[in-house]
């Protein structure tokens, strides 16, 4: 085993004192119990007041955020499209899907961006607005990180339309300057404001002339001495040569360029043009690369990934992406100066641009507090192909272990847990696995929870976990006295045993109370019936009545002998069923044949023995009422069914 790059986080449990006392604990998949305890001997053990609480202690809180619900239920559908899109895409229109998706991504990062920041304005609470308050750094630095990686891996862009990108990326993330430009604009004198040129030399800095040169435009209005420095400065601003995407123009042609202008801005600041005007000359210098200069605007860029891309900007603007991370490097301890150590959002943004895939996702893994970052981004740059030759020593891939682990996570909270199975089923090693065993630790507190999990089994033919939870649904279904739900989840789960204990339970209420509950799932069993001798027999009880109030005599007569010399009804029923049978021998037409009533005879006779035999038979009068009454009226029928058979016959 490899040992931890840095000490886990301590977790604090309130009014547990580890000194005094031991501290018990169970493991979950997810969640740790812990609970105060004492290892003592008899002769030691003393009453002292101790914690009556048990605590669970969860790996990934996350889950639990109401801010984040919203970025992993969206998130899930934009995994689940590019897993199922199987157009295998190749060069630019494949590179072109997954910047796509990668931005889909990004744009769900943001908006919940956006939510967190209004709940943190909204709050009155500190603790909340707190939360909130470090949720959108959190959440800032994650989009951060991804778009550059989106930048340096997806879209691989070559030297040139690198810069541009990375200008972009800064623009995106160091906003600042734009509320700052429209404090300036909205004030009376805008030239005279505090940080008019400030807010100039920020848009210089960001590559955006075009604001710049519209607030410059403000100075040469208010101040005519300075026309002419601001018609110069503002040449220069505008023949800044700056390689465009759909540009058809060489690198080759754009150093040319750049060089020329270069100079030109250099012919200026010798001549002294700017001069009289500190801010102008500064301007022009950092035009000019000098890197004394811009780092003296260290304040304004505020970080130093900002300051890396302004260098590039004006002294590397072809850098090649090669050679980025030397860059990086030199920009980061220029920045700092030694006087503080790098973050560790600057240790992955440089392992960024080393192109170092593999230690970007360590590190956020680290940094950020749940598996969502880096599954998704895994994920994403699995389908560029970037991951193929890396596999952990224990089996499964990166991309398969991470999603396990954030999929994991899910399955711990009582509606997310929906997501995570999708995310299980596209880990095709251990996924499935996966998912039998944390399907079975989810709590079926509904019939309607219970049906959707059912069917997520049933998807997958996972044959065990359907039976499982059949049979926890008919058990809680029994211990609530609903038998008719009890019976479906038997059938379902094809529990034999089961079916039969509660086609018992349904034949003991039809004899206390005389008829039958659930009807409706009685008489539709169908095939279904098959599954136990007992739900068969029940089935077509049911059926027998029915035909009985429908006036069917005779085939309601033969079912009825059917089921009591089949043998599949219990002996506690069958003086029931021969009770059943007295409406039929008292009808005026002869519904029993001589045959069929010497059948109940014997039949009679074979209740009486058995009685006899287990002592059962009580000193009853209204049971040996009934006895006698079936006797007189078998004879009767007999009598009937003799000379009816004997007339026929003649």
């Amino acid at each position: 085993m490899e040992e931890l790059d840095i000490e886990p986080p301590l977790t604090l449990i309130p009014e547990l004192n580890s000194e005094q006392k031991q501290l018990c604990f169970e493991w979950g998949p997810v969640e740790m119990l812990v609970c105060e305890t004492l290892f003592e001997t008899a002769e030691q053990k003393e009453k002292r007041p101790g914690c009556p609480f048990v605590y669970i202690v969860r790996r990934d809180q996350d889950v639990y955020s109401h801010t984040l619900r919203k970025l992993f239920n969206e998130s899930h559908g934009i995994f689940v499209g590019l897993q199922k899109d199987e157009k295998e895409r190749t060069g630019k229109s494949r590179t072109t899907q997954l910047v796509r998706v990668s931005k889909s991504y990004r744009s769900v990062i943001r908006a919940c961006m956006e939510d967190s920041h209004q709940m943190a304005v909204s709050t009155w609470d500190p603790v909340m607005r707190m939360q909130h308050s470090t949720q959108v750094s959190i959440l800032s630095a994650m989009e951060l990180i991804w778009n550059l990686c989106e930048i340096m891996f997806i879209e691989a862009a070559p030297a040139g339309p690198l810069l541009l990108h990375l200008l972009d990326w800064v623009r995106l993330h160091v906003c600042d300057v734009d509320n700052m430009a429209c404090e300036v604009l909205k004030s009376e004198s805008p030239a005279k404001h505090e940080n008019f040129w400030n807010a100039i030399t920020i848009f210089v800095l960001q590559g955006r002339m075009d604001e710049a040169r519209q607030l410059l435009s403000k100075e040469a209005s208010a101040n005519p001495v300075s026309v002419n420095m601001c018609k110069i400065l503002d040449e220069l601003m505008k023949k800044m040569p700056v390689l465009s995407l759909g540009n058809a123009q060489t690198l080759t042609e754009m150093e040319l360029k750049w060089q020329h202008w270069h100079d030109e801005c250099q012919r200026f600041l010798q001549d002294g043009t700017f001069a009289s005007n500190p801010h102008m000359e500064t301007l022009c210098k950092i035009l000019l690369g000098d890197e004394n200069t811009i780092l003296e605007k260290k304040d304004l860029m505020t970080t130093w990934y900002h300051y890396l891309v302004t260098r590039l900007l004006y002294c590397h603007p072809t850098v090649k992406p090669m050679d980025l991370h030397l860059y990086a490097q030199l920009s980061l301890d220029q920045f700092l100066g030694g006087e503080s150590s790098p973050e560790p959002l600057d240790i992955i943004l440089l392992a960024a641009f080393e192109f170092d895939i593999h230690q970007v996702i360590k590190e956020c893994s680290i940094a950020l507090s749940n598996w969502w970052f880096v599954a998704h981004l895994t994920d994403l740059l699995d389908h560029c192909n970037l991951l193929q030759s890396h596999n952990l020593y224990f089996g499964s891939n990166m991309r398969e272990y991470l999603l396990l682990e954030y999929a994991s996570g899910l399955f711990c909270h009582h509606s997310l847990w929906q997501l995570a199975v999708d995310y299980f089923d596209y880990c095709p090693e251990y996924g499935r696995a996966y998912l039998e065993l944390h399907i079975e630790r989810i709590p079926l507190d509904t019939e309607h929870k219970a049906l959707k999990v059912l069917r997520i089994c049933e998807q997958r033919m996972m044959n065990d976990q359907v039976r499982s939870i059949c049979k926890i649904m008919a058990m809680k279904a029994v211990r609530n006295n609903r038998l008719g739900s009890a019976l479906s989840w038997s059938i379902r789960a094809k529990d034999a045993a089961f079916a039969t204990l509660i086609s018992d339970r349904f034949l003991k209420d039809y004899c206390e109370r005389g008829t039958f509950s659930d009807l409706d799932l009685i008489d539709n069993l169908g095939s279904a019936m098959l599954l136990s001798d007992r739900l068969t027999f029940l089935g077509k009880y049911r059926e027998f009545h029915r035909m009985y109030g429908e006036k069917q005599f005779f085939p309601a007569a033969k079912l009825l002998l059917t089921l009591m010399t089949a043998r599949i009804a219990p002996s506690s029923f069958w003086m029931t069923l021969l009770t059943d049978a007295l409406p039929l021998l008292e009808q005026k037409e002869v519904i029993f044949s001589a045959d069929q009533t010497y059948e109940l005879m014997r039949c009679l006779e074979d209740v009486m023995a058995t009685k006899s035999k287990n002592s059962t038979l009580q000193d009853d009068d209204t049971e040996t009422m009934k006895v006698e009454m079936l006797r007189l009226a078998l004879a009767r029928n007999l009598a009937r069914a003799i000379v009816k058979e004997g007339t026929l016959e003649e």
